[in-house]
């Protein structure tokens, strides 16, 4: 498309309009939101709109004429992938130094294309083109329509004679023009992960970002939201979710310019990670993925949703195993009689697997508290005489499947790992080593390493073909980063950082061209690592080692902004003092499973554990793969609620939860209006999960309209002697 439009120029007080011949206008469109860009005469490319999609395309030709933001003092703002080192003078996305030691660079549209692989689904690549310098920039804009998905990444190729270093080089540069930008980043600490925190965004540069190496997402996490025009809302305003779906250091730079408009670059941190590209090779950067919504974050999420079951989460749309795991029953403190009796345990609760975790492995330094074996793959024979192919045995005849823990891209120092390859290990070999919960890691730029991390499952799987589940844990953070064979190879140690999570992937893909369906948990010592790049390889994640109960309520609810139920583990452990039925109530939110000595349960605790695994298993699906509602925000009530609707609004399952630890008589005072039923439908509801010997205050089977849920709504009675209270709905059919 190609227009004809005028540039107001601002000199010295006085207006002067220049005609400029606008070249070519890009639309990346989903069914409801477009970004527009546009080349100018001189082909500079540029964003022009980001917002509601318009019903003729045509329309969007003329969208740059009508704004006045004349930027002489500071390049152009909204400029699509903005270059360091020429006319601008903002924060870039791509800075290098050039082969010929030169640090300017200009891009200009060269062409662009546009693929639809399926009906919901395409691809729009750029060209941009350096007039001086052999340097080719492609950006990626891949849209999933329906779901209002946008996954947007940058691919950097060198042709120059030399190599070209790359100091910084983002996935993404987005511009909005919309009035007022609240941010919301998602900051904690070990045990404390993802803490919601909202701010106006002001004039000037908010960053979020990590240096953490491994367990990335610790301390900040690449999640973010932005919500326009006023604080972010849940079921009204504009709003914008989130993440850059990179396992590694991370930089989210949010900054308001000087006419108040918002400029958006993601990206790998560049902290000591400037990159030397070769000639003839190219980069690819990690992708920013984000959804968009006029009606608040309750509808962003279920897009971010449905998308993910869809198309990223591996299985998304598959089934998931509850599990008895043993850490809180027996920590390092086991052998094959203890494990073999809680293999009968977990066929009496009722849940489909057991797991074992850490300890199981070492020899010359055995595994019996965290300070040694990490490292040495092989089974404790004093612990565990006759193997793992044993205990897989045992637990099938038992009636449960098996799996195992394991953590491979670490090391203890205690080890024989540790002695036999130094060489394999992170560390500057001039400076103290420097321990995180007393181990280190290993270098995955490594192919070498690749190969042993590889071979620890790829044995685990040759020995045991029916081992059904892999736990994969990574607790350690990068300190003294230096890699000795990047130091062989002389590449940069700037490298280490970025080659590092691409050698992961590496390995996890070969894992998984092996063996694709073994389901696999995603753990970092809690939630120091979710996104959606490493989630192709997992089932699912593990969202923080803090299972109490109550915290669990709002550490759930900040997940679930970003991930689908299906994806987050939700374990039932002895922390809190908060009865069995809470705390099973509040783990049946996500993936369930069990961490609890279950042989020291209670009759009725017993009793009640086993009815409620038969309800979940009866309601799981809509858990898993259903619409999710966020009716009650913990944060503003003593109660939580949320809800889960089916597909077929046929059936939906509503969690209500008193969270407060002050005295409240009644939690809900007024009744919760439920979402995403049919107004048409008639509705029988029923309290389950009730404990033994409990009555449920609600009328069992009173039937409702869907009108009058959504609009009326329903009161689960939450108070001081009912903090838990689960009902099903469930459609009427004549």
């Amino acid at each position: 498309m190609k227009s004809i439009y005028f540039i107001s120029i601002f000199l010295s007080g006085l207006i002067f309009s220049i005609p400029c011949q606008s070249q070519t206008t890009i639309a990346v469109e989903t069914a409801t939101y477009a970004i527009v860009l546009q080349a100018d005469k001189e082909n500079m490319l540029s964003t022009v709109y980001c917002g509601n999609k318009l019903e003729a395309a045509a329309d969007y030709t003329g969208i740059a004429e009508i704004s006045r933001y004349p930027q002489g003092n500071a390049g152009i703002y909204n400029n699509a992938y903005t270059p360091a080192g020429t006319w601008n003078l903002s924060e870039p996305a791509l800075q290098v130094t050039h082969a010929d030691g030169n640090t300017s660079l200009d891009l200009k549209y060269v062409s662009h294309l546009t693929t639809k692989p399926d009906a919901n689904t395409s691809i729009t690549e750029i060209t941009l083109q350096d007039p001086v310098y052999k340097l080719t920039v492609q950006l990626f804009y891949k849209t999933w329509n329906k779901e209002n998905v946008i996954e947007q990444w940058t691919e950097i190729s060198n042709k120059e004679q030399g190599p070209v270093i790359l100091q910084k080089y983002a996935s993404a540069n987005l511009y909005f023009t919309n009035k007022d930008f609240y941010l919301t980043s998602f900051q904690g600490e070990y045990l404390k992960e993802l803490q919601p925190m909202e701010e106006k965004l002001l004039q000037g540069t908010r960053t979020i970002d990590s240096k953490l190496g491994t367990r990335a997402m610790l301390l900040g996490s690449p999640n973010f939201m932005v919500s326009f025009g006023g604080p972010a809302k849940e079921n009204s305003g504009t709003v914008m979710l989130g993440q850059l779906a990179w396992s590694g250091n991370f930089k989210l730079d949010f900054e308001v310019d000087s006419y108040k408009n918002l400029r958006l670059i993601t990206g790998i941190n560049p902290y000591q990670a400037a990159y030397t590209l070769q000639p003839g090779k190219s980069f690819k950067t990690p992708s920013l993925i984000y959804t968009l919504s006029n009606t608040g974050t309750g509808e962003a999420s279920r897009q971010l949703h449905t998308w993910a079951r869809k198309y990223r989460l591996l299985d998304g749309q598959g089934e998931r195993l509850t599990l008895l795991n043993n850490w809180e029953a027996t920590y390092f403190d086991f052998d094959e009689n203890k494990l073999s009796g809680l293999f009968k345990d977990a066929k009496k609760l009722g849940v489909d697997m057991f797991l074992l975790d850490d300890g199981w492995f070492g020899n010359k330094y055995p595994r019996n508290n965290d300070n040694a074996g990490l490292g040495d793959w092989q089974e404790n024979v004093k612990k565990l005489p006759h193997g793992i192919g044993y205990l897989v045995k045992e637990a099938k005849a038992a009636g449960v499947k098996f799996g195992i823990w394991i953590e491979p891209e670490m090391v203890n120092p205690k080890s024989d790992l540790y002695e036999k390859h130094l060489d394999w290990v992170i560390r500057q070999p001039q400076r103290p080593e420097k321990y995180y919960r007393n181990q280190l890691v290993l270098d995955l730029s490594n192919p070498e390493v690749q190969n042993f991390v590889f071979g620890i499952i790829d044995d685990l799987f040759t020995k045991n073909p029916e081992l059904a589940f892999i736990k994969w844990d990574c607790n350690a953070v990068i300190y003294n980063a230096y890699s000795a064979w990047l130091n062989k190879n002389k590449i940069p140690q700037t490298h280490l950082y970025t080659e590092y999570v691409k050698g992961l992937y590496i390995v996890l893909e070969r894992i998984r061209a092996k063996y694709p369906k073994v389901p696999m948990m995603l753990c970092s010592g809690g939630g120091g690592r979710a996104d959606y790049e490493i989630l192709k390889y997992f089932t699912e994640f593990w969202p923080s080692d803090n299972t109490e109960p109550v915290e669990r309520i709002f550490l759930q609810w900040d997940y679930s902004y970003f991930f689908p139920s299906i994806a987050i583990d939700c374990h039932v452990t002895d922390w809190g003092k908060q009865p069995i039925k809470f705390r099973v109530d509040v783990a049946s939110m996500g993936k369930l499973g069990f961490d609890i000595v279950a042989a020291k349960l209670s009759e009725n605790d017993l009793a009640f554990c086993q009815q409620a695994i038969k309800n979940y298993n009866g309601f799981k699906d809509i858990v898993w793969h259903g619409n999710q509602y966020r009716l009650l925000s913990p944060y503003e009530n003593p109660a939580a609620a949320i809800e889960y609707v089916s597909e077929d609004k046929t059936t939906a399952i509503l969690f209500s939860y008193l969270h407060s630890n002050r005295f409240v008589i009644n939690a809900t005072e007024r009744p919760i209006q439920l979402k995403g039923l049919d107004a048409a439908k008639k509705y029988a509801v029923k309290e389950i999960n009730l404990y033994p010997g409990a009555k449920s205050t609600l009328e069992e089977g009173k039937i409702y309209t869907g009108d009058f849920l959504m609009n009326v709504g329903l009161n689960p009675d939450v108070n001081y002697g009912r903090t838990s209270v689960i009902i099903q709905i469930n459609e009427v059919v004549k």
